[in-house]
């Protein structure tokens, strides 16, 4: 039998396991079969299936561990491949940060007014522990990730997954350039400060089940944000 062409045993390797995926054979939590059981399964050499396994690790639909209890498990992804695939267009220069924000505007606004009629008692004592924690956060890096919870716990709470996976990428997609900005404001506890309260003014807008209110506040949140975060290139 002939030698099988490299590339051709990774797309091989590579369509059956997105088919795995897309036909919902596989989902999160599933722990697929070792290298050596899914190269017999496919018909293609380890190497193949190793590579196969490393871009869909890199695009967040699969985790890999070493060791006894290891092995490759199918993720959630929740943005990550999404943040990724963001970030190589905004480094091409392919997408801006203008066009990141108006997107942003567009489905804070969406899920902040769906959330305004949906959101559950827990999910809106949610956002307002995250606030409280913001409030008394120190740490810019910390407060970061806070703000990033309290846009995806919106997302969450208006029930549509796609909106909260695309705030993730958007968030990931920009986080490097956030931290640093805030970091390098003389008067980062001013913009804390509003920031908190902006947020404050929105969970009761939500609680208020307000939605107009909800989607004008989540707008001028963003846009307030993005003219201080992110006016330089």
């Amino acid at each position: 039998m002939s030698a099988q062409h490299p590339e051709g045993g990774f797309n091989r390797a590579m369509q059956y396991l997105t088919d795995q995926i897309l036909t919902h054979q596989v989902g999160p939590g599933t722990r697929l079969p070792s290298e050596r059981e899914l190269a017999e399964l496919i018909g293609v050499g380890r190497s193949a299936v190793r590579e196969a396994i490393k871009v869909l690790q890199a695009q967040g639909l699969v985790t890999s561990q070493v060791g006894q209890a290891g092995g490759t498990t199918i993720g959630s992804a929740q943005g990550i491949s999404f943040g990724r695939m963001l970030q190589l267009h905004m480094a091409l220069k392919e997408i801006s940060h203008d066009e990141l924000t108006e997107t942003r505007v567009l489905l804070e606004r969406a899920a902040t007014e769906n959330a305004a009629a949906t959101a559950t008692t827990a999910a809106l004592q949610e956002l307002q522990q995250i606030c409280e924690e913001m409030a008394e956060e120190n740490d810019v890096a910390t407060f970061n990730e806070l703000d990033t919870r309290f846009h995806v716990a919106i997302a969450q709470a208006a029930q549509n997954r796609l909106v909260r996976d695309l705030t993730i990428a958007i968030r990931q997609a920009v986080a490097a350039h956030i931290l640093q900005a805030e970091r390098s404001l003389q008067d980062w506890p001013k913009l804390q400060a509003r920031l908190v309260t902006e947020h404050h003014s929105i969970v009761q807008a939500l609680i208020d089940h307000d939605q107009s209110r909800a989607a004008a506040l989540a707008e001028a949140h963003v846009r307030g944000a993005h003219a201080v975060l992110l006016t330089s290139p």
